[in-house]
């Protein structure tokens, strides 16, 4: 595995863990975070997927789009669209006024990105 792509993991594993330790706190739920990691690990690894290819890597929030690139060379991956489609709007929207997640979407995205995961890990031979 290039050392590029060891560095998006790591930084997708930070998030994933990120998200895992806030949804555990009971006392201040910090939904809106927890979507966001979970936003932003998907990003991280299809970016890592990206740069063990050798592609062009985006600068974009937008997991539909990453997926688009990353479909010739992860054809099954396409099953995962639903759940990226659920997480892009996490990665910018989700931080402003006017957006706040839910007890039902915050479960729906930690599914998600542990769907997410579980793929991207094998793919790399993680």
């Amino acid at each position: 595995m290039k050392r590029a792509t060891r560095e998006w993991v790591r930084k997708a594993e930070d998030d994933f863990l990120a998200a895992q330790a806030l949804s555990r706190q009971r006392k201040t739920p910090l939904r809106d975070a927890v979507c966001f990691h979970c936003q932003q690990s998907a990003e991280k690894y299809l970016k890592a997927r990206m740069e063990e290819a050798g592609l062009r890597i985006p600068k974009t929030h937008d997991l539909e789009d990453l997926l688009a690139l990353l479909v010739p060379f992860e054809p099954l991956w396409v099953a995962l669209e639903p759940a990226l489609r659920r997480l892009t709007p996490y990665g910018v929207k989700i931080r402003y006024p006017g957006s706040e997640a839910t007890v039902p979407q915050v479960k729906v995205a930690k599914q998600d990105i542990k769907a997410i995961r579980k793929e991207a890990r094998f793919a790399l031979g993680l």
